[in-house]
């Protein structure tokens, strides 16, 4: 699911990206997070700018269960701060669930954006 403001990605839970006690593991969790944030810079910077992951912070604090999926979100002056200049950076609101509804990974995406050309 993808427009300018929101996104959201989902991982199914399968032997190819489980971790040693059939959970989606903890990396699978952050590259979908990083992956719905980075769709809405994408989405917003202008095409002479390139997106740039600056910090992801990850607390784990339960065990994930089942299928994860990432939400992530933009504010009205977050878009507005995206489209009005070549540089800059913004932290991106992002919930990673599991297929109980619950929070076990606590996330928080910082993007940059700057020219293509220095």
């Amino acid at each position: 699911e993808l427009t300018t403001n929101r996104s959201a990605v989902t991982l199914t839970n399968k032997k190819s990206v489980q971790n040693h006690i059939g959970s989606v593991h903890a990396v699978a969790s952050i590259l979908i997070a990083e992956s719905a944030t980075g769709y809405l810079i994408g989405m917003n910077i202008s095409d002479d700018c390139v997106p740039v992951i600056k910090t992801i912070k990850a607390d784990y604090v339960k065990r994930a269960k089942g299928n994860m999926r990432a939400e992530a979100s933009l504010t009205d002056e977050q878009i507005k701060l995206i489209t009005s200049s070549n540089k800059g950076e913004t932290t991106v609101s992002v919930t990673v669930t599991d297929a109980d509804g619950k929070e076990p990974i606590l996330m928080e995406m910082v993007w940059a954006w700057t020219p293509k050309k220095r």
